[in-house]
């Protein structure tokens, strides 16, 4: 008869959750969650974004195969509270149409069945949010001065640590050393078991001769069986332990510069949506890629590199000459990010403002110095109206594929924009 074989996965869920039930609940409903997701992100704050969510999904989205009888055939049901009938009795068919039915309508009371409400963690909600978004032609340069490194399987070794011991193949050593050893001796001992056998079922068994021939057999037996126990059953020499070494790999490196205009003509609802549009880019980029560097340049009339805290929330203002933000990009890339070794992408927000005679000498520097060295850059306009920067910036879609503009006049329209610009190649729109 064949075996019959209990595989019993002892990981532990988090708070009594089964983890396999929930990861094909997400896989099986990820069209309903998302949708559900875009809409909770649309009423919660940008600060507020990285955070649970409790969704709620319509139940008939939700409805599960069930199996059902059909009608006919012999059943015996036990019926609780049973005072009327004893085992035989036959019961009438109910007179009428059918039962009261399921579903969500509601009942002569006005209250009807509830929507399924599900929460995402943390985890899962930001999982969701960004899945289908990636920096656009991102690719691998050549190995960096400090290569990045990647584990790779290389067989077994004979030592190690005991987390990498590999309990299958010790054991199947274990086993073929076990084999190769006492192989000759189980022949041996088989062999003087027929013997023996023989020997006691001859006719002239009885007989000192073959009594002490009986007797050596069995000395011989007992002699070979101890040695075979003496076999150890694991020896440290069978134990085998995972091998990994480390290999360079080349490396993505990746730098987000943020350019802000924080000029006099931004007012303040126009800064905050130039910040929820770097706050969303932020988490975006924090987030999906380990290693990524972010230049945060704040400018008026002149531009500065700042920390992330004094992009965020400094409040200094003045004239506008947006170039000085760019050429200080520019002079940031030749100093320290080399294009032949760094992806470059830059995002750029403003309300299009600026000196009349800058904005041509914006195009250009973009044109002739900034756009051949980066991968993507970004350009959101935080205001409906088109000024002279925008015109500017216009002419460079045409010869620029990797350049792309677009306008935020509403803070609702931020994560629309957002998702328009760093959607993933090939996801749908």
């Amino acid at each position: 008869m064949p075996t019959l074989q209990q595989i019993i996965d002892r990981r532990l869920s988090g708070k009594n959750k089964s983890i396999g039930n929930r990861e094909r609940f997400l896989r099986r409903y990820r069209a309903q969650i998302r949708e559900a997701v875009r809409k909770a992100v649309s009423g919660r704050g940008i600060r507020n974004l990285e955070q649970g969510e409790d969704i709620i999904l319509p139940r008939r989205d939700v409805s599960e195969p069930v199996f059902g009888h059909a009608p006919g055939g012999q059943r015996e049901y036990v019926h609780p509270g049973n005072r009327e009938y004893v085992k035989g009795d036959r019961i009438e068919r109910p007179r009428g149409g059918g039962g009261s039915g399921g579903g969500s309508q509601a009942s002569d009371s006005g209250e009807g069945e509830d929507d399924f409400v599900f929460h995402l963690t943390k985890e899962e909600f930001m999982q969701v949010f960004f899945e289908d978004l990636a920096l656009p032609h991102l690719i691998r340069t050549q190995l960096a001065e400090v290569p990045e490194w990647k584990s790779h399987r290389a067989g077994f070794t004979t030592d190690g640590t005991p987390a990498n011991l590999h309990v299958v193949r010790s054991m199947r050593g274990a086993l073929a050393r076990r084999i190769a050893l006492g192989g000759q001796t189980r022949r041996e001992i088989r062999q003087l078991e027929a013997r023996l056998l023989h020997l006691r079922s001859h006719p002239h068994a009885g007989e000192p001769l073959i009594q002490k021939e009986i007797r050596d057999t069995e000395a011989q037996l007992e002699e070979l069986r101890a040695k075979v126990r003496r076999i150890p059953y694991l020896d440290p020499i069978d134990l085998r332990y995972r091998n990994r070494v480390r290999v360079p790999v080349p490396s993505a490196k990746a730098v987000m510069f943020c350019l802000m205009d924080v000029s006099g003509s931004m007012d303040e609802q126009r800064k905050d949506m130039s910040k929820r549009f770097f706050m969303l880019l932020y988490l975006f980029l924090t987030r999906h890629y380990e290693k990524i560097d972010l230049v945060f340049i704040r400018h008026h009339t002149q531009a500065a590199e700042v920390t992330e805290d004094e992009f965020f929330h400094a409040t200094e203002t003045g004239g506008t000459v947006v170039s000085s933000a760019l050429n200080l990009m520019h002079e940031i890339i030749r100093a320290r990010y080399p294009s032949s070794e760094w992806n470059i992408y830059g995002a750029q927000a403003s309300d299009g403002d600026n000196w009349h005679h800058d904005s041509g000498r914006c195009r250009q520097i973009l044109d002739e110095h900034i756009l051949p060295l980066v991968r993507y850059y970004a350009y959101v306009q935080v205001a409906e109206a088109e000024q002279n920067l925008w015109e500017e910036y216009s002419q460079l879609l045409e010869t620029h594929p990797h350049f792309a503009m677009r306008k935020v006049a509403d803070a609702a329209d931020i994560y629309p924009v957002f998702r328009e610009l760093f959607r993933k190649e090939g996801a749908p729109a």
